[in-house]
Order: structure tokens, then sequence, then C-alpha cells
């Protein structure tokens, strides 16, 4: 008899299972059952499957990227989370924060999924991905040209629609001295981009320098409109 603990803490016994000599292994299969979709959509995948292979199938079906028709967890207007059968569109700007020239900004990445976290979140991941950006001093070398530029444009483009959705949510006083502090982090950053495109080392460490005094003072910016927004 080989004892249990159940819950509570109570010993319970269940009798053990005699396997005959050589008989061969049945292999169990196991049902997993994921529910996709919001409160009132709900649809059900059932993936029969072996032992062996139960752990990874949930992994891939919590992910959601078991069916080809579910891509990315989305925050609705409503408050609850549904699913894209596609990639989510570009998000948008309201505030006069892109190039003028271009109508956009060089450095933004494509089909990144943004979740809605607020704008207070929004002004704290803005403080946060400054300093990661100034934690990667040691990445400006002549060999590593090429991870500057991915890195960069990574924390930079949620910089952007972070710093356009704090503009929008400030009082009138504080939108444009928040813009410009914005655009002349932007046309930094693009000129930092473009440098470590070229892998022009020189150009990339000139342009870093002056990264790091913008970052900074961003830094000391979202710090005090974190206690007052």
């Amino acid at each position: 008899m080989a004892p249990l603990a159940n819950l509570n803490g109570v010993s319970k016994t269940l009798p053990s299972i005699t396997r005959l000599p050589n008989s061969p292994r049945s292999h169990k299969k196991e049902q997993i059952t994921a529910s996709l979709g919001t409160k009132t959509h709900l649809s059900e995948c059932c993936v029969h499957t072996t032992r062996r292979a139960a752990i990874g199938l949930a992994s891939v079906l919590l992910t959601g990227h078991f069916s080809n028709q579910v891509s990315l967890a989305a925050d609705k207007d409503d408050g609850s989370i549904g699913w894209y059968d596609e990639l989510p569109p570009d998000p948008t700007v309201n505030n006069m924060i892109s190039n003028e020239k271009t109508g956009t900004r060089s450095f933004l990445k494509k089909r990144l999924y943004m979740a809605n976290i607020g704008v207070k979140g929004s002004v704290y991941r803005i403080k946060k991905y400054a300093f990661d950006l100034l934690a990667m001093a040691d990445l400006v070398a002549a060999d590593t040209l090429n991870y500057v530029r991915r890195y960069l444009r990574l924390k930079s483009t949620f910089m952007f629609y972070d710093f356009d959705k704090v503009i929008s949510a400030v009082p009138v006083d504080d939108k444009q001295p928040l813009t410009d502090m914005a655009n002349r982090l932007f046309d930094n950053f693009e000129k930092l981009e473009d440098a470590s495109r070229r892998k022009n080392l020189s150009e990339t460490q000139s342009c870093y320098q002056e990264t790091q005094v913008m970052l900074h003072e961003v830094m000391d910016r979202m710090s005090s409109l974190y206690k007052t927004i």
C-alpha cells in the first residue's frame, strides 16, 4: 500500500499497481483543454497526446501558438482580453513628435504589441527604458554596433509611443515642454541609429555621449511626473 497525503493533511493509502514481468508499457494519453477568447466567446482546443509531450503542448497552447488563427493577446477597449487573428496594426501618435520631414521615426520597429499599462505605467516605462539605454554603454564598440542598433530600436520604439500617451495626459502647460524634450531625444535617437547602421564608431560614440545627457534629463523629468500624474 502506498501512502498519499491529501490537501487537508490527512494520510490516505492507495493500492499499489502490480505490473507483470515483460509486459509492454502502455502509453497513456492525456487530454489538454485550452480556452481562448473573451469570457463571452470561448473556444476550446482539445489535444490528445502522450504523457511525454503533455507539458510541451500545454506550453504551446498557453502561449497561443498552437493554432495559426491565434497570434497575440490583446487588451480590448472594454478591459477584457481577446485574441488577434492577425498581427495588430502599428499604433499611431496624436502629438507632434514624429520627424517633420519623414512623418515617422527611422528607429521605429514594426508590429510590436504594446499592452495598455495606463499613463502612469508609461511614465514608469519611459524612465525604466531610459535607464536601460544608459546601461548600453559597454556595447558601443567596433564589433557590437549591430547590437547597439537593435537594442536602441526596441527600447526607443516603446519610449516613442509612451511619450505620446504621456503628453496627451499632462496639463496644457506641460505639453509643449514635454513635446520639446521628446523631439530632442528622438532626433538624437535617429542620429545614433543611423551612425550605428553605417558602423561609424566615432560618430556612434559622439552621438551616444549626447544621448546619455538627454536620458538623464528624461529620467529626472519622469521621476517628478510620476509623483504628480
